[in-house]
Parts: structure tokens; sequence; C-alpha cells
């Protein structure tokens, strides 16, 4: 069971309003967020309260009747969250705020483009447009049920916001936190070219290519070791989402074992609330009995096998990095010292070179510490797994100071000589 299924209604807003102002995609007047429960009645965010100090006992019941039961007035946008459940009976959360790329979106009159990355367009879905209405009237409430009802899961509010549903609190979020991480990743991307887009046929390639492993028959035995790096995957994976490194509907976090045997973190998991035992064993090249790992084990499996040095493996989207990974600029980490010590010249694969499997694919065989898959991910690879995220926040931390650099004039890297010096005193 994951945490939607298990807590009251109203934990289940606090942990997602507190997760969505604690990575500043709102505010402290700014956002709402509902859920409707079994018995049709509305848990919703209370009115001019704020967002980061919102305890459970704030959060306002609008019962079926319309009693209100709670010591705060409902939030002022109740009328469009009760249209969206009223005229959609699948949708049971409604998630409304102002993160501030979609909103640069929302103002220009635009709808992201989710093609941008795979996952996306299978997790946003289409997404709809409504025009602008004054905030909490009928009129708004009217207009954003129009286009639920049109099918869509996710509507940008004309130079208001963005207002998205799921089938439950976990299901909207990640619906959120996606479309936004899609429209920061564009946003950036253009501060530095022209964002490419994938086909259609390229995402369902990707898909078709997944292989799954065998499942072993036998029941898993969990040493004291295992269960040490079990619970070093889940920290760096909340530590990562918490940092804006990864985000809910993709991120993978591996860690050899023994031998080529190692461990790996689900499939179809929200990363925000991944457990020690959701972690899957896999094992002379089976999956743990009961669990599916993630889609991008085969990667790992590989770059295990051909190189005995690399001992984990990150493979996320962070903003920044992908700003690189979808446009055709080159990451020039010889332009900081340090960055080039940890990351060395960091390559740029094709979209679909991580999924061929012949011998000859370098990104088996030539696995650097830090490489990009274009319109994918960034692919991190380690020693130990803390080295690995090191890894990661230095090369996000780079890509930021680039993307920002760009806009005051030419980056200016380092020179070769100035490169050979650093590679003979840090690299040996």
């Amino acid at each position: 069971m994951r945490i939607h299924e298990l807590l009251h209604p109203r934990e289940q807003i606090i942990i997602i309003i507190d997760r969505i102002y604690k990575r500043g995609m709102t505010t402290t007047s700014g956002g709402n967020i509902s859920i409707k429960d079994e018995d049709g009645n509305i848990w919703i965010t209370p009115s001019a309260i704020d967002k980061g100090t919102l305890r459970a006992s704030d959060i306002i019941c609008v019962k079926l009747d319309g009693t209100i039961v709670g010591k705060h007035k409902p939030s002022s946008e109740f009328p469009f969250h009760k249209a969206i459940y009223d005229i959609r009976p699948d949708i049971k959360s409604v998630i409304h705020a102002h993160p501030p790329a979609l909103v640069s979106f929302s103002i220009v009159h635009k709808i992201p483009n989710t093609n941008v990355i795979p996952q996306a367009k299978t997790i946003c879905g289409p997404i709809g447009y409504a025009a602008y209405k004054l905030p909490g009237s009928q009129d708004l409430g009217s207009v954003i049920a129009e286009e639920f009802k049109k099918g869509f899961k996710a509507v940008i509010m004309e130079n208001h916001g963005i207002v998205l549903g799921g089938s439950n609190i976990d299901d909207a979020y990640q619906r959120f936190e996606t479309l936004e991480f899609c429209a920061s990743t564009l946003l950036y991307g253009q501060m530095l070219g022209t964002p490419n887009y994938l086909k259609n046929e390229q995402i369902q390639a990707f898909y078709n290519q997944i292989t799954e492993l065998t499942e072993t028959k036998n029941n898993p035995k969990y040493t004291s070791e295992e269960r040490e790096k079990r619970a070093k995957i889940c920290t760096i994976v909340k530590r990562a989402c918490q940092q804006g490194l990864m985000i809910s509907s993709y991120g993978t976090v591996s860690v050899r074992w023994k031998e080529n045997d190692f461990l790996i973190t689900p499939r179809d998991f929200s990363r925000w609330e991944i457990q020690l035992d959701d972690i899957v064993q896999i094992k002379n090249g089976t999956r743990e009995k009961g669990k599916y790992p993630s889609r991008a084990t085969a990667i790992h499996q590989e770059i295990y096998r051909n190189n005995p040095n690399v001992n984990s493996i990150i493979m996320t989207q962070s903003p920044y990095l992908m700003a690189f990974s979808i446009t055709d600029v080159h990451l020039d980490v010889r332009t900081i010292p340090e960055s080039w010590i940890f990351l060395q010249d960091l390559l740029a694969y094709p979209f679909g070179d991580h999924f061929t499997s012949n011998k000859e694919n370098k990104l088996w065989t030539d696995s650097k510490p830090a490489v990009l898959i274009k319109n994918d991910c960034v692919l991190i690879t380690g020693d130990e797994l803390l080295q690995t995220f090191d890894r990661l926040e230095v090369a996000e931390f780079s890509a930021k100071s680039l993307v920002m650099g760009a806009s005051l004039g030419n980056l200016k890297p380092i020179n070769d000589q100035q490169i050979k010096e650093l590679k003979e005193t840090f690299l040996g």
C-alpha cells in the first residue's frame, strides 16, 4: 500500500502542501489542495493561512450537504474544486498552485510541450487551457470544469497558474511535479538554444524496448550488508527529491551488491515514497520475487558487467542538466576546474543509445563519471553511493552556473594546458 491509502485526507494534504511549499512551487498565501473522500466530502486547505505552517487541524471539510466543518474558511478557490469533482467522478484529488515555470507559460498564453522527455506525455496527458476569469468566482469554476469535461487532467489557467486532478493525491502531485519540471527544463533550454522534442514513435519505441527479467523462484535472503545498502539508497533518493535533483515520476538508483548482483529502485513508485522493502534485488540476472525493478535495469546491469570499478549508478532528471540534454548545446565543464575534476569531459549520447544492447555501445564500455542521454536523463557513476550523489550535485550546480552565465556573454573555458595540469595533479 502507498501513503495515500493509509492516511486521513487531512494528513495527506499536509504532506503534499508542505512538499510543494518547501520546493518553492507555491507561496505562503498561494495554492490550494483538496481530496474528495469515499463519502463525497471535500477536504481542502483553508483560506489565508500560512502554507509554511499548516497543520492537519487547519484542513477544512465541506460536507456533501454543504456544511463546513473546521476552524477556518475553506479556500476561496473551492468553487472550481467542487466544479471539477461534480463533472469528473474519476478525480479524487485536485491541486492548484502558482509554480514559477508554469506561471511563465500561463502569462504568455502557451502550453508546454511534454514530448521533451519520455514519461511526461504518459503522466501529464494532453493539457487544457482555461481563459481568464476572476479568481475565486463561479465563472472561473465553470471554465475550468469545461476543460476537465473534455478529458484533461491538467489545465493551464490563463494569467493565473495551473490546476491538476488525479485518481488520488499521489497521482495528482506526480502530474503537477512532472509538468512543472517540463516547463522549467524548456525555459532553461531556451536560454541556451532551441529545445528538441521527441516524436511519438520515439516515445513508444522507448517503452517497447524494455525487457523483463525472469523472476527468481526462491524467497530472498537479506544480509546485514544488503540491508545497509537498501537504507543508503532510500536516503539518497529522498535527498535527491528534496533538492530538486529527482522528481516523483523519474529517477533510478542502484548499488552493486556483490560481483554483478545489485540492488535497484522499483518502477511505478513515487520516488518520494520509496521504502526499504521496495528496493529490488537483482541476483544472477533475475529479479527479486514479487517485485518489478526500474525500467532502466538492463542499462545498470550492462554498466556493472563492463566496469568493475563502478559500484553505484544514478539516473535522474534535474532541470539545469536537462536543459543541455534537450538542446544541441554542449555542457562544457572545462569552464569550472572543480567540475572538470569531478566529471571530466561530459559526453552526450543520442536518445535511443541507452537501449542498444550491442557490445560496441560505448555507454557500457566507456562509462564516464557523468554522461547525458538526449531528451532522457543524466547518468552518473561512482564507487560509493555518496560519491556518486556528490557528482550529481556538482553536475547540476555546474549546469545551473552555465545556464545563468549564458545570459551574461560567451562562456570561456580554461585551456588545454590548464586541463593537463588538473589531470596530472588530481587524477594522477
